[in-house]
């Protein structure tokens, strides 16, 4: 019998216990796509739909005591970051990544939680743009998440095209802004427009804009979505919009979970697909 290996995707995040986000959510994206999941846990966070109530940071040490033991046994075929809160954790964990020479590395630099709890502090964030931003391929922030690391408001499209440059100047080699929250405030009701801007200039992924609450865990599944199908095999603006299509879908069939922000759909698709 001729089994085919599962290419390995790794996450470095946070564990949000009502599933929605997190290392949960990034589980259940790689899986969808065919893809073997393996996780180090930075934060156990104590959250639901309704709001994020505290946090407890692991150590540096913990991180490279979970990830090692990975790296030593797997041939790992992407790595997708999130939540990292403090210094340590995000020096540690650029150690560990510089260290794996691996080309499939997404960063997504989760600074605040949907419902609006401050997740990083501004050194902690410096640290993370100087250390992170340099070996990966793709960074991915939401507009408030790239409003934070450029230090400018963004409202149009000319300010979210001047904000991916600042950010490549920081070091990135690409970055897709994912413009939901940008279209949502100018009330445009039809189409929510990510910008990915790196090496291929600017290029812009279109969807129909869905109004609705059903929004926690948007963020890591979209960059998840990008981690498995770069594990895959796929080129970045393939996977870029493979992975819209997908948050897309699991968007529009949200639960309708919990009191808050409902988690979104994560829907089993064939890895071919």
């Amino acid at each position: 019998m001729v089994i085919n290996k599962q290419p390995v995707c790794l996450t470095i995040a946070g564990l949000d216990p009502s599933g929605g986000a997190g290392i949960i959510a990034d589980i259940k994206t790689f899986s969808a796509f065919g893809c073997f999941a393996a996780a180090a846990v930075s934060s156990l966070t104590y959250q639901n739909t309704t709001g994020v109530f505290g946090a407890v940071h692991q150590t540096g040490e913990s991180i490279r005591g979970q990830v090692e033991p990975v790296f030593s046994d797997y041939e790992v075929a992407a790595v997708k970051t999130g939540m990292l809160s403090t210094k340590q954790v995000i020096v540690e964990t650029a150690r560990l990544l510089s260290a794996s020479k691996l080309a499939n590395i997404v960063v997504d630099p989760v600074v605040r939680s949907t419902s609006g709890f401050d997740l990083i502090d501004d050194a902690a964030l410096r640290t993370l743009i100087e250390s992170l931003f340099p070996i990966a391929l793709i960074v991915t922030p939401n507009i408030p998440e790239a409003e934070r690391i450029v230090g400018f408001k963004i409202e149009t499209d000319f300010q979210v095209e001047s904000a991916g440059e600042k950010i490549l100047a920081m070091g990135a080699m690409n970055v897709l802004i994912k413009g939901g929250h940008l279209h949502s405030k100018q009330g445009n009701q039809r189409r929510a427009i990510d910008y990915l801007i790196g090496e291929s200039g600017v290029q812009r992924f279109e969807s129909e804009f869905i109004e609705t609450t059903a929004t926690h865990g948007t963020g890591c599944a979209l960059a998840a979505a990008i981690t498995a199908n770069l594990a895959l095999g796929r080129d970045l603006n393939e996977a870029v919009s493979i992975a819209k299509e997908f948050v897309f879908e699991a968007i529009r069939t949200a639960p309708g979970l919990g009191q808050g922000h409902s988690p979104i759909n994560i829907p089993s698709i064939s890895p071919m697909e």
